[in-house]
């Protein structure tokens, strides 16, 4: 039988140290690159694997990430978990996935199960309290992605640009009567696009209806149909595609054609929206840049618990075919101030 190749045969297969072969798997990144090229070549011909558990216990990290996401089963959160573990790959480390579906309560439990057993986590679009993401960051090296929360590392997404980009689009097609469909209580991409949509609005001089909290899911979507049907708005953007998605499905099973009588705008621009009839009119987020910007972020910061470092990523508008013309731009609500909350989670936003 084979004797498996040890660390001091490939540090004397590549010429190289013994230290060298062990920052080149432990961390290529302060290795150069010519000669981690030729150490994990001779490592590959000898048939050379370190023991991960024992290079833990030696260096303190388990190069393990955590990666907790809000909903596994929606389809944001795929190339941002892709694009995370290629990267992490790359710079020789795993990640575990875990999924939380929307459940605060859930989030807090994994993170603690996990502080043990990785170096750092990835916390995406949390729905817990602030002040208890900034106790547990004190408990494992946290990254915040798409939320900003004060004094926490995060890698956001321009949600607020998206919002607006899209309320001046259909501003722009004449629509002076807009719904936004708010997302899932606690969440923070809702609150930024709801700030922003808000003002977009009244700079436009469209009134702005807003209508939720509501479940970030096709049914969500289709739960609100006859509630935008009857809301006396020309135009609707979505917190996300699937929301989007199920609005035009359900809008359509009232007899009711996007974008001939209401035009729908939705929020991703995940792989879905450009397969529907009508194509979907979304903002487009950037979550695999995201994805491996926060793995770098974490891997750069992980020693350092007190790092405030922020990215922010652009979003994009794509205009395809649930957006069209809307009525007649000189009949909208009379001007005023903020218009009275509505019953049913609907409050208005009149031009000012």
């Amino acid at each position: 039988m084979r004797v498996p190749a040890t660390i001091r045969d490939v540090a004397r297969e590549s010429g190289v140290h013994i230290s060298t072969v062990s920052r080149t798997f432990s961390a290529p990144h302060m290795v150069n690159p010519e000669t981690r090229s030729r150490v994990l070549a001779c490592a590959e011909r000898l048939g050379y694997r370190p023991n991960r558990a024992a290079r833990a216990l030696i260096t303190g990290r388990t190069h393990n990430i955590g990666l907790i996401v809000a909903d596994i089963a929606n389809p944001f959160f795929p190339p941002l978990i892709k694009a995370a573990e290629s990267q992490a790959r790359q710079r020789d480390y795993r990640i575990f996935v875990t999924d939380t579906n929307e459940d605060p309560s859930v989030e807090e439990d994994l993170v603690r199960a996990l502080a043990k057993q990785v170096d750092g986590v990835l916390l995406c679009s949390p729905r817990m309290a602030n002040s208890l993401v900034e106790q547990l960051s004190r408990e494992v090296p946290l990254v915040v992605v798409n939320r900003q929360i004060t004094g926490l590392p995060s890698v956001v997404m321009d949600v607020a640009q998206g919002a607006r980009l899209a309320i001046d689009h259909l501003g722009g097609l004449g629509h002076r009567q807009i719904a936004l469909l708010a997302g899932p209580r606690g969440s923070w991409t809702s609150r930024e696009m709801r700030r922003s949509a808000t003002s977009a609005a009244r700079a436009a001089g469209a009134e702005l209806t807003v209508i939720g909290p509501n479940p970030p899911t096709e049914g969500g979507g289709m739960a609100v149909a006859d509630q935008i049907a009857q809301a006396g708005v020309s135009a609707v953007l979505a917190y996300n595609d699937l929301m989007a998605i199920g609005l035009v499905e359900g809008l359509h099973a009232l007899g009711l054609r996007v974008p001939r009588d209401l035009s729908v705008v939705g929020v991703d621009d995940i792989s879905l929206s450009r397969l529907t009839r009508p194509k979907l009119t979304t903002v487009a987020n950037p979550t695999a840049a995201a994805g491996r910007a926060a793995v770098d972020m974490l891997l750069a910061h992980g020693d350092d618990r007190r790092t405030t470092a922020q990215i922010t990523l652009q979003t994009e508008l794509v205009i395809r075919d649930s957006t069209g013309p809307g009525p007649d731009p000189h009949r909208h609500a009379d001007p005023g101030g903020v218009a009275a909350a509505a019953p049913g989670g609907v409050a208005s936003y009149a031009k000012e």
